[in-house]
């Protein structure tokens, strides 16, 4: 999953190379979650790395955002698309924003949702996720959904 930043090449375009690492990586993240892969979507957070998906409390560490990712999964979350639209980095830090739709899977039903993201990135060797919020456009009334004990939308 690591996607090595090309460094000191002659002719190579350092903007271009963290804003498609950090690109591929997300694509990574998606691929690891429509494949039921929710550990190698953790290995992209840093230790201390925060995920605040939308009408729940923030996950913390890797462990943590493999067991909220799994049980998104379990519970027929599918189909999960980011499209990056800006990145903008300074030294080892990155910032990406953009969009992101998800099919959930309620019995017969399939729901859609659809909102924004914005995640930062930091170069530790390898670029790690250090927060990662999602922001669904989709108004709680029309979701439908319950997912977890604590979940507020029903």
């Amino acid at each position: 999953m690591y996607r090595p930043l090309s460094e000191g090449v002659s002719g190579s375009n350092p903007r271009f190379d963290v804003e498609s690492t950090v690109r591929g990586l997300t694509q990574d993240f998606c691929t690891a979650f429509n494949t039921g892969n929710y550990d190698q979507v953790a290995t992209l957070f840093a230790s201390d790395g925060l995920l605040m998906l939308s009408h729940r409390e923030p996950s913390q560490g890797p462990k943590a955002i493999e067991r909220i990712l799994r049980e998104y999964g379990e519970s027929g979350y599918q189909n999960l698309r980011f499209e990056t639209t800006r990145v903008d980095y300074s030294g080892d830090m990155a910032v990406e924003v953009g969009r992101y739709s998800v099919s959930i899977r309620v019995g017969n039903t399939t729901i859609s949702d659809a909102g924004k993201f914005l995640r930062a990135w930091h170069r530790l060797g390898a670029w790690r996720i250090v927060g990662d919020c999602w922001s669904s456009s989709v108004p709680i009334a029309n979701q439908g959904i319950k997912i977890g004990e604590d979940a507020k939308v029903a």
